[in-house]
């Protein structure tokens, strides 16, 4: 079985793409999936770079991302049957846990499909049948695969944690990364008004394509914190969208108002911010973090995907065989939107 894997922690060239890995069996309550695209996220760099307490089975498949054809069911799967077109939710809920506790929500110590567990850029695939959502049709599989992480951890971390209301203001901290490109769209499904801080004239019209109402081209402002504040007469926004972390949550602080909150679930720029805690109390702001999402929620987002409300945004997709070259494209940090690999 062809898979993208790696077998040791390095740089991009550890990516190797084998085709001698054993097809795996479905046990009871598990489904075998036959793999048609798998998304690429920053997550798979974090993984590839390795970090202290992280052990992996090595060899490990990349890829937290996918969707394809349900190849063969174990035992007690009811949800799904072989033929049916199916995306994945990236969460893994301990099994135990849920029979113990009952509620996901009591269950905090998550999975994610390609982190902590084997990943999906492979022919074959078996998962638990409860991360198995069919979806429709008319739905491309690369899209299917590209909306998982991103919209299920946007709408978390928007609707569920940051409870963002109809009529509010949304600053989101950059425009090509998959997270912001869904946020922005779930903020313009919401009815809020979106503010963008986009890193050239490029991404800024294309945060634009997708509803943004205001865009801010940091490379054009010597302060872009201070432009929201000209923009809002001085008020600020209600929410700040902040997955930059260490290089822009001083300036987060600044731009959100005197009660607003700033909604965290990464740090692509570093996580040793350092903070003037004298803005956090005297403007009541409250830091809001979040990571993923629940069954529940994967569903409700993944409908208005299928539904054609929400639209992932695909950069550019490489064939399974050039999965080194994609993940070197994704480092880059050029593109816009997700990276696929089809599969």
């Amino acid at each position: 079985m062809r898979a993208a894997v790696f077998h040791e922690h390095g740089a991009v060239d550890v990516i190797q793409v084998v085709d001698d890995l054993p097809v795996p069996e479905p046990k009871a309550g598990e489904v075998r999936v036959q793999m048609k695209a798998a998304a690429l996220n920053r997550l798979d760099l974090w993984v590839r770079a390795g970090w202290k307490g992280l052990n992996l089975e090595l060899p490990h498949v990349i890829g937290s991302d996918g969707a394809g054809v349900v190849d063969a069911v174990g035992d007690g799967v009811t949800n799904v049957a072989p033929g049916d077109r199916v995306a994945i939710n990236p969460t893994l809920i301990d099994e135990n846990c849920l029979n113990l506790r009952g509620s996901e929500s009591e269950c905090l110590d998550i999975q994610i499909i390609g982190e902590h567990a084997q990943g999906v850029a492979a022919e074959y695939v078996v998962l638990p049948a409860r991360n198995l959502h069919k979806m429709p049709d008319h739905v491309p599989f690369n899209e299917a695969a590209a909306a998982g992480l991103v919209f299920v951890t946007a709408w978390h971390s928007m609707i569920t944690m940051g409870k963002l209301q109809p009529g509010e203001s949304v600053l989101v901290i950059g425009a090509g990364g998959g997270v912001n490109s869904a946020s922005i769209q779930i903020a313009k499904l919401i009815g809020c008004k979106v503010y963008v801080v986009g890193s050239n004239a490029e991404k800024c019209a294309l945060a634009a394509s997708l509803g943004a109402d205001v865009t801010i081209d940091r490379s054009q402002e010597e302060s872009w914190s201070k432009a929201v504040g000209k923009l809002t007469n001085r008020a600020g926004v209600d929410v700040v969208i902040d997955n930059v972390g260490q290089a822009t949550l001083m300036d987060s602080m600044k731009a959100v108002k005197r009660g607003g909150r700033i909604l965290i679930v990464g740090n692509t720029s570093g996580y040793n911010a350092q903070i003037d805690t004298r803005y956090l109390f005297a403007k009541h702001i409250s830091l809001i973090g979040s990571s993923m999402g629940s069954t529940a929620e994967y569903a409700r987002v993944m409908g208005f995907v299928f539904e054609g409300k929400l639209k992932p945004v695909i950069g550019k997709v490489f064939p399974l065989s050039e999965a080194r070259a994609a993940e070197a494209y994704l480092e880059a940090g050029d593109g816009f939107g997700k990276v696929v690999l089809e599969i």
